[in-house]
């Protein structure tokens, strides 16, 4: 540990974030045993003022930058110690787990529920509400604010509301501190999330530039138009006043053969741009319980507007493929959740990349509602011969002498994609070789192999 500027020991932020979060979590066990005397005493005592919470007023750490940052008052900040304690301190919320000696059961105005692996208690609006309010009715109404949409604990993303039941009371439905917030207020940095039923996209990288990526004019043509949205978008909508005019957000349409470009594309824009890109994983979309689809999406959607990511959906026909007459219960629900994702792609504001490699299969009502739609083309003998030489030529890679990929990229019609498998095939077959040296035949081996996927055979 480093010595401070006054000589004493230097606080870590990690020190002093932890600091403060066990103030809070302090504070709320405080709450809680006042709340708990006041109803058990005989008859009922007045629970008075809740104990003030601390001072977070130049406290360091991830936790009191967020509390600032989104306004929190008392009650909100309660309410976010709240759904911590699971996490950070479940024993705090053990006295939830009072049983009524006369039905056997717990009391319901605790609210709560219990865990598929967590032993401990899980919080509810009901036991939010018991805590800021216990039976006060006036107290109660205005807590129920907490929980709107426009609340930042909910519109920042940070709290959602897991209300299995539409038809039962608000104060069923679990108070979850969302996955991306609690990375947040105990590290302070973004949480990159598995892709999971609830969660159905990865997010993308690269670490190529635009000069590795090797396209025709034309479509390099659209892709800057693209990159002129994102750039412009905010000064066209507001200061030229366009947003009376159009929808705002971008969506566009990627379409052409395997390995040409288009997820590398999408990520280089979001590289460009500074905008997490993640790929939509469509078989975690659809969902057998009917409501699971447009509740996983609608949560995807909400936090990459809040986010500011760009959406890629790969293999987009899988689900924005042309639809057929609804015959049967599944055609009805795959068509209904079809329906709902256009719905959700035209309210967006972002930007939507969808990518297909399969043009002829996209529902032409769909396909309208794109503001572009951009060919990446197979590469040319000139781009081949620039992937060839682009691909190999680069790095430590030993060649052969006189190799030439002239012949290669004249006589075979091959993607950039497949050219880098040839690439990693090549190697892997040079490696084990002394010397380890690249030669034409392990080239020509991989060529081989890649033709053969699409069922194609090398001729000698």
């Amino acid at each position: 540990m480093d010595a401070g500027a006054n000589g004493g020991p230097m606080v870590s932020a990690d020190d002093a974030n932890a600091a403060v979060l066990a103030g809070e979590l302090a504070w709320l066990e405080a709450v809680i045993a006042q709340r708990f005397h006041a109803r058990n005493s005989t008859p009922a005592a007045d629970a008075g003022l809740p104990p003030a919470p601390p001072a977070l007023d130049g406290a360091g750490g991830a936790y009191a930058r967020t509390v600032r940052a989104l306004g929190l008052d008392a009650s909100a900040r309660l309410l976010l110690a709240l759904m911590l304690a699971p996490h950070l301190a479940p024993e705090i919320l053990d006295p939830f787990w009072l049983q009524n000696q006369v039905t056997g059961r717990r009391f319901s105005e605790f609210g709560g529920e219990t865990g598929q692996s967590h032993i401990g208690f899980l919080p509810t609006v009901e036991t939010a509400l018991f805590l800021l309010a216990g039976a006060d009715l006036p107290l109660r109404l205005r807590a129920r604010c907490l929980f709107r949409p426009q609340h930042p604990l909910c519109a920042a993303g940070v709290m959602t509301l897991d209300q299995r039941h539409a038809e039962e009371p608000l104060g069923a439905a679990a108070i979850r501190l969302s996955r991306e917030y609690l990375e947040i207020l105990l590290t302070g940095s973004d949480a990159v999330l598995p892709s999971s039923g609830e969660f159905p996209a990865e997010r993308i990288d690269t670490p190529l530039e635009w000069d590795d990526l090797v396209i025709d004019d034309a479509t390099r043509a659209q892709i800057h138009m693209i990159s002129d949205w994102l750039r412009h978008a905010d000064t066209l909508m507001h200061d030229w006043d366009l947003r009376r005019r159009l929808k705002p957000g971008y969506r566009c349409l990627f379409y052409g053969t395997p390995g040409t470009g288009k997820t590398l594309t999408a990520s280089l824009l979001g590289k460009q741009h500074q905008m997490p890109v993640y790929r939509v994983d469509l078989s975690r979309v659809v969902s057998k319980w009917i409501g699971e689809t447009e509740k996983n999406l609608a949560a995807l959607f909400d936090r990459a507007q809040r986010q500011n990511w760009i959406l890629f959906f790969d293999e987009a026909e899988a689900l924005f493929g042309r639809r057929t007459e609804a015959q049967s219960s599944n055609d009805r629900s795959a068509n209904q959740q079809i329906a709902y994702l256009l719905q959700r792609l035209e309210d967006f504001p972002g930007m939507v990349i969808l990518a297909t490699n399969q043009r002829g299969h996209m529902d032409d009502a769909f396909a309208r509602r794109f503001q572009s739609t951009i060919l990446f083309p197979l590469p040319d003998v000139g781009a081949r011969l620039a992937l060839w030489e682009k691909l190999f030529r680069t790095g430590r890679i030993a060649l052969a002498p006189q190799l030439d990929f002239a012949p290669l990229a004249e006589q075979y019609a091959l993607a950039g994609g497949a050219i880098l498998n040839v690439l990693r095939y090549a190697c892997l077959r040079a490696v084990t070789r002394t010397p380890q040296q690249v030669q034409l035949a392990d080239i020509m081996a991989g060529i081989k192999q890649e033709l053969q996927k699409d069922g194609h055979y090398l001729q000698r």
